[in-house]
């Protein structure tokens, strides 16, 4: 190396640490960024995660008396105490938008990380941005494989893929079977975008190992203003189980368009999204009464970790509703990202990579039914234990599995 490239090798370390410091002296703080629908179909999960991430806050920022990571500190000890502060911004469930929202929070507020962002076609757009500015991202509550295996340094995602929720969703289907119950034939019914093709493609995989005639693979455009001819297919297929995978507006569009055909499925297995979200539950939710989803949270397991009811309370207090399967995600994934912070003692991209890389969180130190939070290679967490809940009256009972389940399954669903 010669002295011009050791001048600028220095005058560049220089920077970083100028900008790392910047990046929490001023008034103490970090600066996080969250990127999430804020406007349009899904701003109610945007208006969500903004609650998940400030209870995260609220225990990150001051002294609190619950058993997860960080949570008897004062802020991030490591940086003087340092408060977590967040800056979100509005996706509108546009990738491109996605993109370039992650760019100014990056460059123009100086988030040293970001958090995101439901729909997996903006997660990977906005894990593309990080990569190129070496920020972690903190892939929370988007699903889809594909998001981990691109060969990304900064992605960590804490939660379970939909591989994993999908072989879930078959170990149900197989117990079904075992125990004597109708479970020969599935349709898949999935939007067209990476998160609907990923979880068919999965899907499609798996009932052909398992055994599973699919009589119906129906494609859909994401917000179609119609699904009279998709909801036909289903009907005239008449599968043992519905696989399908959509967000809100498209759950509330497919119950209603099904009732109006009088097509009453006989089960319904959901890879969650707009199946769980309480605006779609509060217009068609007696037309899911039955109706399976997978899931990362369990909330009526709180009896045997204190922790879920204790952040469920904060939560609720803020919300006005419980925590559900995105907003836990969201939750813990700012708890990862905070313990994180305090391990590397810096703000500087590769140290704050270095220490999520080395994350190992036992499951009990979380408020998730998961094993531990370790991330492989690829900063994919496998130790994500997937659930099945039911859906019933107001409330989701966990059933599967056998170890961890509060109730019986009903099945079929309208039983």
């Amino acid at each position: 190396m010669n002295r011009r490239e050791a001048l600028l090798q220095i005058s560049s370390l220089s920077a970083l640490s100028l900008g790392a410091l910047q990046a929490h002296a001023a008034g103490g703080e970090i600066v996080i960024g969250a990127v999430y629908p804020m406007s349009g179909p899904n701003a109610q999960v945007g208006v969500d995660a903004r609650h998940a991430i400030e209870t995260a806050l609220q225990i990150i920022n001051a002294p609190t008396q619950v058993d997860l990571p960080g949570a008897a500190a004062n802020g991030i000890a490591s940086l003087g105490g340092a408060k977590l502060r967040v800056v979100y911004a509005d996706h509108q469930a546009d990738p491109q938008k996605g993109r370039s929202e992650a760019e100014r929070l990056i460059t123009q507020e100086k988030a040293v990380a970001i958090i995101g962002s439901f729909h997996s076609s903006v997660a990977a757009t906005v894990g593309a941005t990080c990569e190129r500015y070496g920020v972690p991202f903190v892939c929370a509550d988007s699903s889809s494989p594909s998001l981990h295996r691109r060969n990304l340094k900064f992605f960590f995602r804490p939660a379970a893929h939909d591989e994993m929720f999908s072989e879930a969703m078959f170990d149900f289907m197989d117990l079904q079977k075992q125990q004597g119950k109708k479970v020969e034939t599935v349709a898949l019914f999935y939007e067209d975008t990476i998160f609907g093709t990923d979880s068919s493609t999965v899907q499609r995989k798996l009932a052909t190992a398992r055994g599973y005639k699919v009589v119906a693979d129906v494609k859909f455009r994401a917000n179609s203003p119609s699904l009279s001819a998709e909801v036909q297919q289903l009907k005239s297929a008449n599968a043992d189980v519905l696989l399908p995978s959509c967000y809100t507006t498209d759950v509330i569009l497919l119950m209603n368009t099904a009732a109006q055909l009088g097509f009453k499925p006989h089960n319904i297995l959901a890879q969650a999204a707009g199946f769980v979200e309480k605006a779609a539950l509060d217009v068609v939710g007696d037309k899911l009464q039955g109706m399976l989803t997978r899931a990362s949270f369990a909330l009526d397991t709180g009896g045997k970790r204190p922790s879920i009811a204790f952040v469920n309370n904060l939560f609720k207090a803020r919300a006005g509703r419980d925590l559900n399967d995105a907003s836990s995600r969201q939750f813990m994934a700012a708890m990862v990202l905070a313990d994180a912070l305090q391990r590397a003692g810096s703000v500087e991209g590769e140290a704050l990579r270095a220490a999520l890389a080395a994350t190992d969180i036992p499951g009990e130190k979380t408020i998730m039914p998961w094993a531990r939070i370790k991330f492989d290679a690829a900063g994919q967490n496998t130790f994500a234990s997937p659930v099945l809940q039911q859906f019933k009256a107001k409330d989701f009972a966990t059933v599967f599995p056998t170890a961890v389940a509060m109730a019986q399954p009903v099945w079929p669903m309208n039983a």
